[in-house]
């Protein structure tokens, strides 16, 4: 199972995560914005509260996302030298 290493929020609901595979970059959390839920990460000073809760990211009024539907949606981020982030990477 994978978990989540570091997480911080970015601009237009996403957060920068760091996996413990290796790979990181962004994930998406504004489509589950529309469930009632989760609606309340739509205000920004909330939605910047989040932080790692057990293996995946979560928030003080407990909207949690898993690391499996994280790892699952990554999108890898290039970095400097225009390589991926990830295993086999020299980044």
């Amino acid at each position: 199972m994978n978990k989540v290493l570091t997480v911080s929020p970015i601009p237009d609901g996403r957060v920068m995560v760091e996996m413990a595979d290796g790979r990181s970059g962004e994930f998406d959390v504004k489509p589950y914005m529309k469930s009632d839920f989760f609606s309340g990460l739509m205000n920004e000073a909330y939605f910047s509260k989040v932080r790692i809760v057990f293996k995946g990211i979560g928030w003080p009024d407990g909207q949690d996302l898993g690391p499996d539907t994280i790892a699952a949606r990554l999108v890898e981020v290039e970095s400097v030298s225009g390589e991926k982030n990830g295993p086999g990477s020299n980044a």
